[in-house]
């Protein structure tokens, strides 16, 4: 696996959107273009392909916590690429509503992150890692909570501050 850095251009989004089971139903053209698949390996499968191991599983959890109470969620992620390369999005993930207000699927749309804020975040998660190796996910949120009670912020207020 390459493992290499890539970047997409300032002001571009990449936009998907997946069922309520996170799997893939729409990715606008950069979507493909940064993951390295065709359209046709991504629609139906789960979201997840594109997870970087790097990733703590509580980012996701509280991903999914958000969207399933119907409330959007601001992130930063990285995402694996098909040849292994990797990327950081700020991603912003809400609930897709019908015309009855039903909850009928998950629209994502990223954009490059802030550099400055990817420092704070990959320690961060460095940190979350190492609390879910040795005490599971469960762990990794107990640090997340304290490092954010000495911050004085939610999760949502720290993400915003970055």
């Amino acid at each position: 696996m390459a493992n290499n850095e890539i970047n997409f251009p300032d002001k571009k989004f990449i936009v998907s959107k997946t069922n309520l089971k996170g799997r893939i139903t729409y990715g606008n053209a950069l979507f493909l273009e940064m993951s390295g698949y065709e359209e046709k390996e991504l629609m139906g499968t789960p979201h997840n392909i594109l997870r970087h191991p790097d990733m703590p599983k509580l980012v996701f959890q509280l991903l999914w916590e958000y969207v399933q109470s119907n409330k959007e969620i601001f992130a930063y992620v990285k995402n694996k690429t098909k040849s292994g390369d990797y990327y950081w999005v700020y991603t912003h993930v809400t609930p897709s509503f019908d015309g009855n207000g039903k909850v009928v699927g998950y629209h994502s749309v990223r954009r490059k992150p802030k550099l400055e804020a990817l420092s704070t975040i990959k320690a961060l998660y460095s940190s979350l890692l190492d609390a879910e190796r040795n005490g599971g996910v469960a762990a990794s949120q107990k640090l997340l909570d304290t490092k954010l009670s000495q911050l004085g912020k939610t999760y949502d207020e720290f993400i915003f501050t970055l």
